[in-house]
């Protein structure tokens, strides 16, 4: 007779998470590190399969899906540094004496289980699981079809590594299906605390439309970079170039180029260096308000800063924005007014991202204002717990 499997005690895992030391989940992440490099021709075998699949494939996707022996390294490097990192948990956040002599610390504490939903994007496997189990989360992996032999080595490696250092291989359970699986995922607000979504804008809405569990929008990313009249040219056309052409595909690229109309020539410049690195311009509306995620770009001059605040408030996801300007009341102006995660001064858009933020890798970039703003990281997978003391205190 057959026996069925067993179901993953996703729950359980986390509750005995949340009673380990951080040594024990350095341990199993440096584990998990190990296995990935032991790995490596299995993982790359397997993306080898799905990339077949996928060849017809929009050039982003296939980029964000592709793995190679120097993008596996970097899952391993990645695991390795979330190790190297201060785990948020147990925190203590601040301590309170009220009159009652009753003594109270407010401490971070983990979020529980965290369901992330995501697209063709491997790494999302590691650096989730990494995040998570620093910071003494339990996870629900639900990633893409696209992406499913990958996923399944990568949750493997995983799993295996948790359980070589004594720890439940549940904490991290991978699921696969349709929408009708993951409609029923998350219409049960017990199947996790929290989700985070890993993808396009189709993806989040509908996760914020049909989720019964608290969603953490890591939203897409229409992203802008403004050249004011006080611009310095060789920056503007450095950090043009680099927020749109170093990766395209992803969701912290530049989509919108704004120049100030008193800068004709620099325009003229920097669309050249565009167009010299294949990128194709395009103005009006419809470009304004699309993410191109690919070598295509809008462009657009404007009157003033506040026309420029103005038209990415309206145009923008809240992801990431960029001024380029020598001006330090224009700048102070541009990161209080321009309403997203994450605003630069003279800097490209292409930093945000855990890694780049020295928070060791990202399970995303909110854009949500309650809770977290900008790339999850381990303190975003925290949230907090008030532990009260007394010495036989009653309330009178």
């Amino acid at each position: 007779m057959s026996v069925a499997p067993a179901r993953p005690d996703v729950r359980g895992a986390a509750r005995r998470l949340a009673a380990t030391s951080e040594a024990e989940r350095d341990a199993a992440l440096e584990q998990i590190a190990l296995g990935i490099e032991a790995r490596a021709g299995e993982i790359l075998a397997a993306n080898a399969l799905d990339g077949e699949a996928a060849a017809g494939e929009r050039p982003a996707i296939r980029d964000r899906l592709a793995l190679d022996p120097d993008r596996v390294a970097a899952l391993a490097a990645a695991v390795r540094a979330v190790a190297a990192l201060p785990s948020p948990v147990g925190e203590k956040i601040r301590e309170l004496r009220p009159p009652s002599g009753i003594r109270i610390q407010k401490v971070r504490v983990p979020l529980g289980v965290v369901l992330v939903v995501y697209e063709a994007r491997p790494n999302v496997t590691v650096d989730a699981a990494a995040l998570c189990l620093k910071s003494a989360n339990a996870c629900i992996l639900r990633g893409s079809r696209m992406a499913a032999n990958t996923n399944r080595v990568l949750t493997d490696i995983v799993r295996a590594g948790l359980a070589e250092a004594g720890l439940p291989a549940d904490a991290v359970t991978s699921v696969e299906g349709g929408h009708e699986q993951l409609a029923a995922l998350i219409a049960d607000p017990a199947t996790a605390d929290v989700v985070i979504p890993r993808g396009g804008e189709e993806l989040k809405k509908l996760l914020l439309r049909e989720s019964r569990i608290p969603v953490l929008a890591a939203a897409g990313g229409n992203c802008h970079v403004y050249v004011d009249a006080a611009a310095d040219a060789d920056r503007a056309v450095a950090i043009a170039v680099n927020a749109k052409v170093q990766r395209p595909g992803v969701c912290n690229a530049a989509e919108t180029l704004l120049v100030h109309r008193d800068l004709p020539e620099l325009l003229g410049r920097i669309s050249a260096e565009l167009e010299s690195a294949g990128v194709e311009l395009e103005e009006g509306d419809e470009a304004f308000a699309t993410e191109f995620l690919d070598m295509r770009m809008a462009v657009g001059t404007v009157d003033s800063l506040d026309e420029a605040i103005e038209h990415i408030n309206r145009y923008g996801t809240g992801h990431s924005e960029a001024i380029v300007t020598e001006d330090e009341a224009a700048a102070a102006r541009f990161c209080a007014e321009v309403d997203a995660a994450a605003v630069y001064v003279n800097a490209s858009t292409r930093f945000t991202d855990g890694g780049e933020y020295g928070m060791g890798a990202e399970i995303g970039n909110s854009t949500n204002r309650l809770h977290a703003r900008g790339p999850v990281g381990l303190e975003e997978l925290t949230t907090t717990k008030y532990v009260v003391h007394g010495d036989g205190h009653v309330r009178e």
